[in-house]
């Protein structure tokens, strides 16, 4: 279970049950108490606590009244009373109110953990259940958002699925690229999954900001106008796609629908583009690289659609194709891959990536790559990083640093390193962390700051995806290892 909630006055009451529950082979995730009724009120008002411990009697609001007025919350808790109180008339009460069990102190060990047991199976039980219904339902979203003309009985069969959830608000429809993974489950929002390539989510409008600022903090996103009702589905998915093609060009965090549209213009310097295919297989590469580098930051310059970038990239391809057609052999596959250009998180990656294929092809038909000296920068940029990891630090700046080109020291870097940049630093970072966290004291928001990064959030949710725990678990595991 995640949440487990003590309500007693006796503080060493409450110690007792904590240190029982931390004994047992139940794994709950977080612990916490309170002495009177109305304090676990207000914990359950801002909280979704899985099981609630209490007490019938209680200061400023008894147990009774707190399971009565609990009632009406969005998520009640399975609850358990342990009480030295023998009233049967109040044990009937309560297990009307629906408490799961009723157990007397002195509270046994063996039996609490019993019923805790139990629960955390049903908690479980259920969870499958509604991860169930809600892959059958994301499905028949993704369907509505896919298809015009719906017939209108399956608008009202979806309607009545998930109209009630989340879409009788008011609502945006976010778009992304697709970061992959299992979502975490939430009220306020629901994550469809990868649909075109992007990874959609249906956010509440008050809870848009948040969802911003936190899981989607370090995606690329695009945000429809404010919708409500199933019907207006698929028009803010369009909506947001469309924001979200501009987030990619851009590279931007996010971009809201204007309901403006760029002007539809023909591909720029299409004669430049043509000639750099025609110059990776020859000692102008470095000249070539520039020239992607350069087109790329025309197309964000002067507003040109997400279209024309992908109808560039795919006018190179297949020039790349036709001129080295006897030599590409296996690396006309990966070369394709490069035609679906929103796989990438936004058009920086992408052309980082499509020039690092570029410079490897090249590798593979020249002598002109000149290994040595390269790794030599590679080896000097590795040192700065080493001694300026605690800094804002990018790619950027350590290529300026070792005076590279950008794009041929990314291919460099992961060819010597085996690792693009990001991961490299990332990993960096979270082994020092890693170290400081089991051999110092040291509170996590200095370690996050020492390790280079401002946002202890941003930390925290990265050390826990790199690590599977997050930075006190992994604390706690070190001093108990």
């Amino acid at each position: 279970m995640n949440t487990l909630l003590i309500v007693e006055e006796d503080k060493s009451i409450r110690q007792m049950i904590r240190a029982s529950v931390r004994r047992s082979d139940i794994t709950v995730s977080n612990i916490m108490e309170c002495g009177d009724g109305q304090a676990a009120l207000e914990i359950l008002e801002k909280r979704r606590v899985d099981v609630m411990i209490t007490d019938i009697i209680l200061p400023k609001r008894d147990g009774i009244e707190l399971v009565r007025r609990m009632q009406n919350l969005a998520h009640k808790p399975l609850v358990v009373v342990a009480s030295g109180c023998d009233d049967f008339a109040c044990a009937v009460q309560m297990l009307r109110l629906g408490v799961r069990d009723y157990i007397m102190k002195p509270i046994e060990r063996e039996e609490l953990t019993d019923i805790l047991r139990r629960l955390d199976l049903e908690i479980e039980e259920n969870r499958r259940n509604m991860r169930e219904l809600r892959t059958i339902g994301c499905q028949q979203l993704k369907y509505m958002i896919l298809n015009d003309n719906i017939p209108e009985h399956e608008v009202q069969t979806v309607t009545r699925s998930f109209e009630k959830q989340l879409l009788d608000q008011e609502y945006v429809v976010c778009c992304l690229e697709n970061v992959g993974g299992e979502d975490e489950e939430s009220e306020s929002y629901l994550c469809l999954g990868e649909i075109e390539h992007n990874r959609i989510y249906i956010v509440r409008k008050d809870n848009k900001e948040f969802l911003l600022k936190n899981e989607l903090r370090d995606c690329h996103v695009g945000v429809s106008r404010v919708h409500c009702g199933v019907t207006q589905l698929r028009t803010a998915y369009c909506e947001a796609q469309t924001a979200r093609k501009e987030a990619f060009l851009k590279v931007r965090h996010k971009v809201e629908y204007s309901g403006a549209v760029p002007e539809d213009r023909d591909v720029p310097d299409q004669e430049k583009l043509l000639r750099i295919a025609q110059m990776i297989g020859t000692n102008r590469i470095t000249s070539a690289l520039k020239m992607v580098e350069q087109y790329f930051a025309k197309l964000k310059r002067e507003a040109y659609s997400c279209d024309v970038l992908n109808q560039s990239v795919n006018l190179v391809i297949d020039e790349i194709c036709r001129v080295y057609r006897n030599v590409l052999l296996a690396d006309e596959e990966e070369l394709n891959s490069f035609r679906n250009i929103y796989r990438f998180a936004q058009s920086d990656e992408l052309m980082e990536e499509l020039t690092g294929w570029m410079i490897g092809f090249h590798g593979k038909i020249s002598e002109a790559f000149d290994d040595y000296k390269n790794r030599s920068k590679v080896d000097k940029a590795l040192a700065y990083i080493q001694a300026n990891y605690d800094k804002d630090l990018n790619m950027a700046v350590v290529s300026n640093y070792v005076s590279m080109n950008y794009s041929l020291f990314s291919y460099a870097f992961k060819q010597y390193t085996g690792q693009n940049f990001v991961s490299y630093l990332k990993e960096l970072r979270m082994n020092e962390a890693k170290r400081l966290l089991a051999g110092t004291d040291m509170r996590v928001i200095e370690i996050s700051r020492r390790v280079g990064y401002e946002n202890e959030k941003h930390f925290m949710k990265t050390f826990k995806s790199q690590n599977g725990v997050s930075p006190t678990e992994y604390r706690k595991n070190m001093q108990f290892g």
